[in-house]
């Protein structure tokens, strides 16, 4: 997902699949009139969500997601959806055939508040940590996470996450800022840690 195009689109896929039973299929969604899709969004956003997204970030290669089931089923189905629909534009766009995600989904339950609010701020760091992001300022405008939609407040009927179950453990979104830029540089010092290890034990 190295192109702006490329993540637009699969950011549009963790939005339209929220929803157990989209009208239609997001790419035909995409192509209709500005009036069909008014119509049709207003159908979509009155439907029953499979999943909420409390928070997610796009990488180059990857993303994270960190999601509150609804529905039984809907982890696994979002997750479907969502990769098959990128799969499938993907594919289109570069004249290609066959799977473009070659390991099934990892998945860790939530258990605490804690890992709940910790967790949310890894998935947030995961540019910078991965030195996508050169700073936090990049950080903060880098419209491929949810970060944004906690800091500034952004909300509406196209928003992919839900930030207020999160900000609630906080007094306000400068103090959940402020709970992110803590742990920037020992999240960067872990993920080295991490591939040495790494490299230790292959090398063994």
């Amino acid at each position: 997902m190295r192109l702006k195009r490329d993540k637009d689109r699969a950011k549009n896929n963790l939005w339209y699949y929220r929803y157990q039973s989209p009208p239609i299929p997001l790419s035909r969604y995409l192509n209709l009139t500005e009036r069909q899709r008014v119509d049709y969004h207003d159908l979509l956003v009155k439907s029953k969500q499979g999943v909420e997204v409390y928070a997610y970030c796009l990488m180059d290669n990857h993303f994270h997601l960190l999601l509150k089931q609804l529905d039984e089923g809907g982890v696994s189905r979002y997750l479907a959806n969502i990769q098959n629909s990128f799969t499938k534009f993907f594919n289109n766009k570069h004249k290609r055939k066959g799977a473009l995600f070659l390991n099934q989904f990892k998945a860790v339950r939530i258990e605490t508040d804690e890992q709940l609010v910790h967790v949310s701020r890894y998935i947030h760091l995961n540019p910078l940590t991965g030195y996508l992001m050169r700073d936090m300022d990049e950080l903060f405008q880098y419209s491929y996470t949810s970060l944004p939609e906690y800091l500034r407040g952004t909300t509406g009927s196209y928003s992919v996450s839900n930030p207020q179950e999160i900000l609630a453990f906080f007094k306000n979104a400068e103090d959940y800022e402020k709970f992110v830029r803590d742990q920037v540089e020992y999240q960067r010092n872990l993920a080295k840690i991490r591939h040495l290890m790494f490299e230790l034990e292959e090398g063994q």
